[in-house]
């Protein structure tokens, strides 16, 4: 029995560094961001869905979608919003379980499912231990600023859009302070491994 790891933190709190920690270790990761932009692909059942409801004007001239026009809509239409996350919500799921199966019917000893809004969405039934990427709110929104190049107010927006992490550290198994360096982080997250008997 594979153990599933939700792994989850906030926007700009290191969560992709330690995902590829544990890539790096050889324990698979589901990377519910990159599910999401696979389900929307031409020919997917998600993408011709999306069409039907937006119409063709979402799309960029080669027939893909326009992402950046798709989120000026949504944006600003709570009920246009609602549309498309019945529409993409469920082929990403669907698409998560499929291969976090995949997975543990392969024998693998833990699966991790990478998943931003996992306490959001409403996922931890997805998964057996919740693992959360902490950093104090001054670390995040230096780090946004720094990495989107926004204005102190657009990260502090972001960050607020978000259930706070101070929230979802409270609710986790176990958490990964990242204020430090990445060699303090990766220390962490061995003892983490080691308490949960995974073996790599």
């Amino acid at each position: 029995m594979a153990l599933v790891i939700g792994l989850t933190g906030g926007i700009a709190s290191g969560k992709s560094t330690i995902a590829g920690i544990f890539a790096e270790w050889d324990i698979p990761v589901v990377d519910a961001d990159i599910i999401s932009r696979q389900v929307v692909e031409r020919g997917e059942t998600a993408y011709e869905q999306i069409v039907d409801v937006f119409g063709e004007e979402v799309l960029l001239s080669d027939g893909n979608l326009d992402r950046g026009k798709l989120g000026r809509i949504i944006f600003k239409d709570k009920e246009k919003r609602e549309q498309l996350n019945s529409i993409v919500h469920p082929a990403v799921r669907k698409k998560m379980l499929e291969q976090r199966d995949t997975y543990a019917d392969k024998g693998e000893e833990a699966v991790v499912m990478d998943i931003p809004l996992l306490y959001e969405s409403d996922l931890t039934h997805f998964v057996d231990k919740v693992l959360v990427v902490y950093v104090d709110e001054q670390t995040q929104k230096q780090r946004l600023m720094n990495r989107n190049g926004f204005s102190e107010e657009e990260a502090i927006d972001r960050i607020h859009s978000q259930l706070p992490l101070d929230k979802k550290a409270k609710m986790a198994d176990e958490i990964i302070d990242n204020n430090g360096s990445m060699e303090c982080s990766r220390e962490q997250l061995l003892t983490i491994l080691k308490k949960w008997k995974i073996h790599f």
